[in-house]
């Protein structure tokens, strides 16, 4: 760890084991290394170029900072969380002996509720899909499988063909960290699914050949930039005024599981939350339609 004293190298080394240790996603990496680099400006500036000199001060200081150029509560406790991380690192490392933010508290952050669609919002942007090209088809059965199981977008466009069991009706998912779960589909995406694996993949393919299992016309797989066109594009005809993105169909899928009465856990299991309280948000929602529909409906609401 000598080597890494420095807080430039210390960062290059903390983004590299996140990166091929950790398994996190390039752009999760990219976010670290904007963070550290503002850090690292900042600690510069004051004449500290080792991470063995950071004190608790110089951490309070950069949170003032931020709170005084404007950044949201939401803002900084990403940006703490990662500064925490980074000399977990270095501890474990040996580059320090304690780290500087064990006993600084994350900023309050106001609850956000999730936007979704409600389901027959959901069964219009469903019906909005065009079927009458095989790309139609499999942007059809990429939105289904999305709102069916709830996957974020990445793991959508990344899913590879030896990953889904038709059989079973469920595919398996490679999520934040390299951690794998198994998350059902329902009866109506999985003969979607395999209507497009076996009717249209092959046409769009011709005879190249991938593992992918959304596929484009030149063999490539499908991005997280032309999914999220095809998806605005699909919104477009359904009428919604609503904004509406992947990460929507999967507020969707939680929210609906969590109105018909499904178990926490088991949401929680399916989205891939390694915390229980990255859910609980869904049941807020749940009160909310619960107290509107009350409202609506009772002779006393």
């Amino acid at each position: 760890m000598s080597n890494l004293l420095e807080i430039d190298l210390a960062v290059m080394g903390f983004l590299d084991h996140a990166l091929v240790n950790r398994g996190l996603a390039q752009l999760t990496v990219e976010s670290y290394s904007s963070d550290l680099k503002d850090f690292a400006l900042f600690l510069k500036s004051r004449n500290i170029v080792c991470p063995n000199e950071i004190q608790k001060e110089h951490i309070l200081l950069f949170l003032d900072l931020l709170n005084r150029q404007g950044l949201t509560a939401r803002t900084r406790a990403r940006r703490l969380s990662c500064m925490k991380g980074f000399f977990k690192f270095l501890m474990e490392m040996d580059g320090i002996t304690e780290s500087p933010c064990e006993y600084i508290e994350t900023p309050r952050l106001p609850r956000r509720i999730p936007h979704y669609l409600d389901q027959r919002e959901v069964e219009l942007l469903i019906a909005a899909a065009d079927q009458s090209t095989p790309e139609g088809i499999r942007n059809d059965a990429m939105i289904e499988l999305l709102y069916a199981t709830g996957l974020r977008v990445s793991e959508l466009v990344g899913l590879e063909t030896y990953r889904v069991d038709f059989e079973i009706g469920c595919v398996t998912v490679m999520g934040k960290g390299s951690k794998e779960r198994v998350v059902p589909m329902g009866l109506t995406a999985s003969k979607k699914l395999i209507s497009y694996y076996e009717n249209v993949r092959p046409l769009i393919l011709g005879r190249r050949r991938s593992e992918s299992l959304f596929v484009t016309r030149k063999g490539h797989k499908m991005t997280r930039q032309a999914f999220w066109k095809i998806l605005k594009k699909t919104a477009r005809n359904t009428g919604i005024s609503k904004e509406i993105s992947p990460h929507t169909l999967r507020h969707s899928f939680a929210t609906h599981l969590v109105q018909n009465d499904a178990d926490l856990r088991s949401v929680q299991l399916m989205l891939g939350h390694s915390d229980i309280s990255s859910t609980e948000i869904y049941t807020h929602v749940a009160r909310t339609r619960l107290k509107e529909l009350h409202k609506r409906t009772h002779p006393r609401g």
